[in-house]
């Protein structure tokens, strides 16, 4: 799990967009529609990065199809730590 938070956050193209989103998830689960307005973006860009981080077992939504709430899954937990450094890394280079 540690190689694909790495890849998915830090490595690839739309790593920051993908902090960003787990960052207001820590805050509080939302949908893809309360993300797209909280992080001022598409929501068909934030419905594309929720789906590459729900393949990647990174979050997981509700049963409910309309206005889905996304979480962070169990494993991601237990990870959370590698999270943490992760977002710090991104926010270094960044600046």
């Amino acid at each position: 799990m540690e190689g694909v938070l790495w890849y998915l956050l830090a490595s690839s193209r739309g790593g920051p967009t993908r902090v960003r989103i787990l960052r207001a998830l820590d805050e509080r689960p939302r949908n893809a529609n309360q993300l797209a307005t909280e992080l001022e973006l598409d929501y068909t860009t934030i419905r594309h990065h929720l789906d590459v981080l729900m393949e990647n077992n990174v979050v997981e939504r509700t049963d409910d199809e309309y206005a889905a709430v996304y979480l962070f899954t169990e494993q991601v937990k237990s990870n959370w730590e590698t999270v943490e450094e992760i977002i710090a890394v991104v926010d270094s280079e960044e600046q």
